[in-house]
């Protein structure tokens, strides 16, 4: 009997996950399917009570579900329960417990792309959401020593900041602090929405003292390449999307559940297939 995996969101028809996952049990044997459950906000814990009845083996959660499912899962993983959100969600002698891959999944693309370790570097994260909470903690776990903050609400900024319970060194920025500033940082990590479609033309901040040695990460990943992305290359500094971080940190929910590690590069192209071909 097949083992059922699945995603759930709200809304969940242009999830690229199903693909992904489904192409990496084929690939690697594994009898298992993966689906797609659209879950309403009011109907979260009915689903999550549905789902452990009939035995689905895991699954992913995005938006809006990925703090709200914390209360309703059996255990939640220190690093997801820091982070307040959980993208993950393992099987466990019929208990739930929740994990966040999305973190692991950046510094993973990140360090494979950048060629090595990016913890003893200058890194400055641009923005104070979700994503870069993940990032910025996950980072902070793994050991880094410096990270910066830049965010256009100081406030967010600062709650992300001192709620953090590791051990990093963080200056926090406005960003035309960090427009000024730029030249200090070895690698830069835009994680906010501007730049992506309707805004495509839009940049968090200015990049003319940007170094030419300099690596910068998009989390965005379609467009392929942001207007920043286009500016830092032509600046001379290394690029990055977000794709890596998406394939990566599938693969590593796809390693929790059935403890085997699929192919990144793989899952990638998958998703590039799906959005039209298009890279960076």
């Amino acid at each position: 009997m097949k083992k059922l995996y699945g995603v759930i969101g709200d809304p969940i028809g242009h999830s690229m996950s199903p693909a992904m996952h489904n192409d990496a049990f084929e690939t690697l044997g594994i009898n298992a399917y993966y689906h797609p459950f659209h879950i309403k906000r009011e109907d979260l814990a009915a689903a999550v009570a549905g789902m452990k009845a009939i035995g689905v083996s895991g699954f992913n959660v995005t938006v809006p579900h990925k703090t709200a499912i914390m209360p309703l899962l059996d255990e939640v993983d220190p690093l997801a329960q820091a982070i307040g959100a959980v993208n993950t969600v393992i099987r466990s002698d019929n208990r739930y417990i929740g994990y966040n891959t999305d973190g692991e999944g950046f510094i993973r693309g990140l360090n494979e792309e950048y060629g090595k370790s990016v913890l003893d570097k200058h890194i400055l994260i641009i923005g104070a959401g979700g994503a870069a909470r993940a990032i910025y903690y996950t980072l902070g776990q793994q050991g880094a020593k410096r990270v910066d903050i830049a965010n256009r609400t100081a406030e967010k900024a600062s709650q992300l900041k001192e709620r953090c319970p590791y051990a990093v060194e963080t200056e926090l920025l406005a960003l035309i602090e960090a427009e000024e500033k730029l030249g200090d940082y070895d690698i830069i990590i835009q994680t906010t929405s501007i730049g992506m479609s309707p805004g495509v033309d839009k940049m968090p901040l200015r990049l003319a003292n940007i170094r030419p040695d300099a690596f910068l990460s998009d989390i965005i990943y379609n467009p392929a390449q942001t207007a920043l992305m286009k500016e830092a290359g032509l600046r001379g500094a290394r690029v990055q999307n977000g794709l890596r971080m998406f394939a990566y940190q599938g693969a590593l929910a796809f390693e929790k559940w059935t403890g085997v590690l699929p192919d990144p590069d793989r899952m990638e192209k998958i998703v590039q297939d799906k959005l039209g071909g298009k890279t960076c």
